[in-house]
């Protein structure tokens, strides 16, 4: 006979608490899938919750650091969590257990026992502007379908143009873009913020709306095939964009890897490196610390070894 799964108490109680704080729903979705990975874990070493300890929370943080453990999918983790991605789901734990604690309902073990690991110091490689104009670009050379090629050129270009998340871009509608090419964007914690296109991404938006006609959904950027996808849910998927990005770079023969958020970060490294205030950066990023978007527009080698060969006082 199979054992009962082993249940975090009050889990869904957890969420909701979430929900009714007005966090978005990927968000609540984040904490759900790195919540399930502590289930998951409790599960396959048959540790009920009211048993676990310091030492359980000791074997956790290995277990995030090894190859054994298992994905959100239930599928074994390929690669090694960085200490960004096991701090999330640490710091995903001790977010329920202090719900737990404010709700008066039972825990082994208090949220302050849950320490994070140490940071590494993370180089960002951002790729040169004439690789990312060539990623932007490549719909055109390579994909076979003119829907498809002008599609992906738009949300390209508008994902460069903009700086947006790819969330803010998948979940994109049309009403949202006004006549001047003013976006407004409702980000992180539901914050609402204005992004800008560029003349050259308006013309490759206007050329995938020509072809897209009239369709049955809200969301600007849609698939060409899942005709039993209800319309509601109609757009394109974070995972469509990322492989293709993927593809692209193979197929052109970059060899720093790119992806969409990559993508967003050169596009505060290149503001940063023309000119652009930090400040005005951190607002079309939609970041509420000035600190994180100095960790994006600090990545450029070249900005650093401009400012050096400038301002050295014994550059001659």
């Amino acid at each position: 006979m199979q054992k009962p799964k082993i249940q975090l108490p009050s889990l869904d109680d957890f969420l909701l608490n979430l929900q009714t704080n007005n966090l978005s729903q990927e968000t609540v979705y984040n904490y759900e899938r790195d919540l399930d990975v502590f289930q998951d874990f409790l599960n396959e070493n048959s540790v009920e919750f009211a048993n676990i300890g310091k030492k359980t929370l000791l074997f956790y943080k290995a277990y995030l650091n090894s190859h054994d453990r298992k994905t959100p999918l239930h599928k074994t983790g390929k690669n090694k969590l960085s200490s960004f991605s096991t701090n999330r789901m640490l710091s995903a734990l001790r977010s329920y257990l202090k719900f737990l604690v404010d709700a008066d309902i039972a825990t082994p073990i208090t949220p302050e026992m849950v320490k994070l690991t140490k940071n590494e110091k993370k180089q960002y490689k951002i790729s040169e502007l004439l690789e990312i104009i060539k990623i932007v670009e490549a719909p055109m050379d390579f994909e076979k379908n003119q829907k498809v090629a002008l599609r992906n050129r738009a949300m390209f270009e508008m994902l460069f143009s903009t700086g947006m998340r790819i969330s803010e871009l998948i979940g994109l509608k049309q009403n949202q873009i006004d006549k001047t090419g003013r976006i407004l964007i409702k980000g992180k914690g539901k914050k609402e913020r204005f992004v800008y296109l560029t003349p050259r991404a308006e013309k490759h938006l206007k050329s995938y709306l020509d072809i897209r006609g009239i369709v049955d959904t809200p969301f600007l950027f849609i698939p060409y095939h899942g005709k039993n996808i209800r319309k509601e849910n109609k757009r394109i998927s974070a995972n469509y964009m990322q492989e293709r990005i993927k593809k692209y770079r193979e197929w052109l023969g970059i060899n720093i890897p790119i992806s969409c958020h990559s993508i967003r970060h050169a596009f505060a490294t290149y503001l940063a490196e023309n000119g652009a205030s930090p400040a005005a950066i951190q607002v079309l990023l939609g970041h509420e610390s000035l600190n994180t978007t100095t960790r994006y527009i600090n990545a450029s080698n070249k900005f650093a070894e401009e400012t050096h060969r400038k301002f050295h006082p014994l550059k001659n």
